[in-house]
C-alpha cells in the first residue's frame, strides 16, 4: 500500500474549470460526490467552456466506469494513477446543513466529505474546489480544503513583464543602435542569452534608446515611437506594445496592464494599420454577466442583451474614428469595414468552430478566460493568423478564477521565451489624470 495515499473530493467548480481535473491526482484516489453530478446535469446543454467541459467529463466518467457500478473504486484511466468512484452518502456526526442552517448544492458536498474522512481514517480526506468560501467553510468544520493548482502559477510577483531597464550601458553600444539600426546583444547583456522578443530601455546619462532582442539574429535591434492608424504611443511600454503586434515574424503578443493603459486601443489601431494583410480583424470578448446572472435576465433581443458587455469595445473604435476627419478615407473606412464585416466586434463565444485562418483576432478581457480556453482559442489558429490577448489579470469577473489562475497568468508564464511570441506590461496609466489618480489610491 502507498505510504499516506490520500483522498481528493472534488467541487463542481474545478470540474468547470478543468473537465481533465481527475487525472491530476498522481496515485491518490478521487471521489466526486453526487451532489456534483447532479449539478454538472444542470451544465450539460449550452455552447459555453463550462457545458462542454461538463459533457466531456460525463462522457469520460461513462468510459471509464465500463460496466462496473460508480459505487466501486474503479481505475483512473492512465499509468500511475489511483482510484475513482461517485460518493452517495452523506450521513456524518456533523451536518453541515444543521451547521450553516440552508440546505443547499455546497452543504452536500461537504458532508460527502466529512462522511469519508469519518469512514476512511487511515487516509488523509481533501475537499479540492476553487471556491473560497467553500474551502472556509469547509476548514471552519475541521475538513482539509484546498484549491486546484493545476493551471496555477506559484510566484505572481515573477510574472515575466517583458521589458527590462538597463542603466549605464556602453557609449558606443546605444551610438551604434542609432546609427545602424541593431547592435549585438553581447555588447549589453553579457551574463546570460535574453529571451526571445524581450524589450529594453538602455540608459547611460542622459543617452537612452529602446530596443527589442531578435532570437534570429542576436540582434538588439531599435524600437522607434511609430503611428498606427492616428494612435501614437505615449510612452516606451507602448511603443514596446505597438513594435510587437506590428512586428510579422511575431504571431502571439499578450498584453497586461491595468485600465487605460492602451491596451485594447493600441491592439485595434495596429490591426487597422495591417488590415491589408488580413482577410477579417474579429475584437472579442468573454461574457461575464453582473452577479452571475444568464444574458435571458436582460430584456430585449439578443443584440439588445449583448451590446451592453460589447459597448468597450465600440468605445475604442470610436475613439480611432475621432482621429480623423469625418471626411477623411479613414474615417469612411472603419465604417465600410464594420457594414462589410471585415472588422468584426462580437462576444468570444460567437468565435467558437469558426476557422480563423488569415484573421487578427484581439481577444479583450483575457483574464476571465480559463488555461484551457486560452488553449482551445490559440489552437484553432490557422496559417497567417495573429492572435493579441489584452487584460489585466486583477479584474478578474469571474468566480473561480484568480490571479493566478485565469488563463492570461497562465499564457504569459508557460510561453516566454518562444520566438513567434511577445508579452508587455503596462503600468503607466494614459487616458486620464482622473483615472491614472484613482488607479493609484483607490
Amino acid at each position: 500500500m502507498i505510504k499516506d495515499k490520500k483522498i481528493f473530493v472534488l467541487d463542481t467548480s474545478v470540474i468547470l474549470y478543468d473537465h481533465n481535473a481527475i487525472k491530476c491526482f498522481k496515485e491518490h484516489d478521487v471521489v466526486i460526490p453526487i451532489t456534483v453530478l447532479e449539478e454538472l446535469d444542470n451544465f450539460k446543454k449550452g455552447n459555453d467552456t463550462k457545458n462542454f467541459f461538463a459533457r466531456e467529463f460525463i462522457r469520460y466518467i461513462d468510459k471509464i466506469s465500463g460496466n462496473n457500478t460508480l459505487q466501486d473504486w474503479v481505475n483512473i484511466n492512465g499509468k500511475g494513477h489511483g482510484m475513482f468512484k461517485i460518493e452517495m452518502h452523506q450521513n456524518s456526526s456533523v451536518d453541515s446543513e444543521k451547521v450553516f442552517g440552508e440546505r443547499k448544492a455546497d452543504h452536500r458536498i461537504l458532508n460527502t466529505a466529512l462522511y469519508l474522512s469519518e469512514t476512511h481514517p487511515e487516509k488523509k480526506v481533501i475537499l479540492v474546489t476553487k471556491d473560497i468560501n467553500l474551502r472556509i467553510k469547509a476548514k471552519s468544520l475541521n475538513l482539509i480544503a484546498e484549491d486546484y493548482e493545476t493551471g496555477k502559477i506559484k510566484d505572481l510577483d515573477e510574472l515575466y513583464t517583458g521589458r527590462t531597464s538597463i542603466d549605464k550601458v556602453p557609449v558606443d553600444a546605444i551610438n551604434e543602435i542609432y546609427e545602424k539600426g541593431f547592435c549585438e546583444s553581447a555588447l549589453v547583456i553579457k551574463k546570460s542569452k535574453p529571451l526571445a522578443n524581450h524589450f529594453y530601455i538602455l540608459k547611460n546619462g542622459q543617452k537612452s534608446v529602446l530596443a527589442h532582442y531578435n532570437p534570429v539574429t542576436n540582434h538588439l535591434e531599435r524600437v522607434k515611437k511609430t503611428t498606427a492608424f492616428g494612435i501614437t504611443p505615449r510612452n516606451a511600454e507602448q511603443a514596446f506594445a505597438l513594435d510587437a503586434i506590428m512586428n510579422p515574424n511575431i504571431s502571439l503578443v499578450t498584453l497586461q496592464g491595468v485600465a487605460g493603459t492602451g491596451k485594447t486601443l493600441i491592439s485595434l489601431a495596429c490591426a487597422l494599420e495591417q488590415r491589408k494583410n488580413y482577410h477579417q480583424i474579429y475584437l472579442a470578448r468573454p461574457i461575464v454577466p453582473l452577479s452571475n446572472k444568464d444574458i435571458g435576465y436582460l430584456p430585449g433581443d439578443i443584440k439588445s442583451k449583448l451590446n451592453p458587455y460589447m459597448e468597450p469595445l465600440w468605445d475604442n473604435l470610436k475613439y480611432i474614428k475621432n482621429q480623423f476627419n469625418e471626411k477623411d478615407k479613414e474615417f469612411k473606412l472603419i465604417t465600410e469595414m464594420v457594414e462589410n464585416e471585415k472588422l468584426v466586434v462580437c462576444p468570444l463565444a460567437y468565435i467558437r468552430g469558426r476557422s480563423l485562418s488569415n484573421v487578427f483576432f484581439i481577444v479583450d478581457e483575457a483574464q476571465n478566460l480559463t488555461p484551457h480556453e486560452v488553449k482551445t482559442i490559440i489552437t484553432r489558429a490557422g496559417e497567417g493568423t495573429k492572435i493579441v490577448f489584452t487584460g489585466d489579470i486583477y479584474q478578474i469577473d469571474t468566480p473561480y478564477l484568480d490571479t493566478q489562475s485565469n488563463g492570461l497568468s497562465y499564457l504569459i508564464d508557460r510561453i516566454k521565451n518562444q520566438p513567434i511570441y511577445s508579452h508587455i506590461t503596462l503600468e503607466k496609466g494614459e487616458r486620464s489624470e482622473l483615472a491614472n489618480l484613482a488607479n493609484e489610491f483607490l
